[in-house]
């Protein structure tokens, strides 16, 4: 993904503690691009399994097999589950010229502007993308149209510009321009606030309850790479996880130490590709 995105600000931060701990530099490579993820993703599945390729990515590894109708690799079987790197609830943000204040007004005006609408997102297949669908599906009859960015940080530059008008946003990545005035935030998807952006409601009470969906993040390596080096990957990010809590809470990303094991990781992740292809099957969204 793009600089500025959640996915680029979670790895970015795991890696700064993971690197002291192993003794030598993570280098972070960015292949954007859109497409899901699929650029950076197809790389790493190539790579050389020799534990010096890791693929931070976020639940849009399984989004795309929803969305991609040929897929340049498979999710699961050329990929080795290393560590789950947080939960990330969704904040729905738009431009702060659109006259409303609340999800109440917006939907008014949301209405009102049918078909004249702009939604960004991150890219065909990204976390985003499926919360965003999941927003559209819970207004029918309210026309908005799509428009895929190469990345998080592209998608929210537009809200800001006001060349789109609204966009769907990992708060992790989305705290830092709520809390600068560029963007006005509206509500949280699901039916918790979080604690680094209190005072913005759940969905559930703003009035929307049939919004919900959150991003995750998490660390993989190709297929082949030894079970003693995926371990010890583990049990590294896992601890550089621990070390940098109090920053990853800041930026309202939430530890969710079920998930610590591999075989735990593992398990969720086809539990949620399993979940997203129902989503988007509910939304009418089929691959291309």
């Amino acid at each position: 993904f793009a600089p500025g995105g959640a996915t680029d600000v979670v790895a970015r931060l795991v890696a700064d503690a993971a690197q002291q701990m192993l003794g030598q530099n993570i280098v972070i490579e960015n292949r954007a691009g859109g497409a899901a993820g699929l650029i950076g993703a197809e790389a790493s599945a190539k790579a050389a399994p020799d534990g010096y390729t890791i693929m931070i990515h976020s639940n849009a590894h399984v989004i795309a097999p929803s969305l991609v109708a040929r897929m340049p690799y498979d999710p699961i079987a050329d990929f080795a589950p290393v560590a789950h790197l947080g939960r990330i609830p969704q904040v729905l943000v738009i431009n702060r010229a659109i006259p409303a204040t609340d999800m109440q007004s917006l939907i008014t005006w949301l209405r009102a502007n049918s078909g004249k609408i702009n939604f960004a997102s991150a890219g065909i297949g990204s976390a985003n993308h499926l919360t965003s669908e999941v927003f559209r599906a819970a207004l029918p009859g309210v026309e908005m149209q799509m428009v895929q960015y190469r990345g998080g940080g592209p998608a929210m530059a537009a809200v800001i510009s006001g060349e789109a008008h609204m966009a769907v946003d990992p708060t992790a990545s989305a705290t830092s321009h709520i809390r600068a005035g560029t963007v006005r935030p509206i509500a949280i998807s699901g039916s918790q606030r979080v604690a680094s952006l209190p005072e913005i409601p759940a969905a559930t009470e703003a009035g929307l309850p049939a919004w919900s969906g959150a991003a995750w993040i998490g660390a993989f390596a190709p297929a082949q790479t030894p079970r003693g080096i995926v371990e010890s990957l583990n049990v590294t990010f896992n601890a550089a996880m621990e070390r940098i809590k109090p920053r990853l809470v800041d930026i309202g990303i939430e530890i969710e130490p079920q998930y610590a094991s591999i075989a735990a990781f593992s398990a969720y992740v086809r539990e949620e590709l399993a979940r997203s292809a129902a989503v988007l099957r509910a939304a009418g969204v089929k691959p291309e």
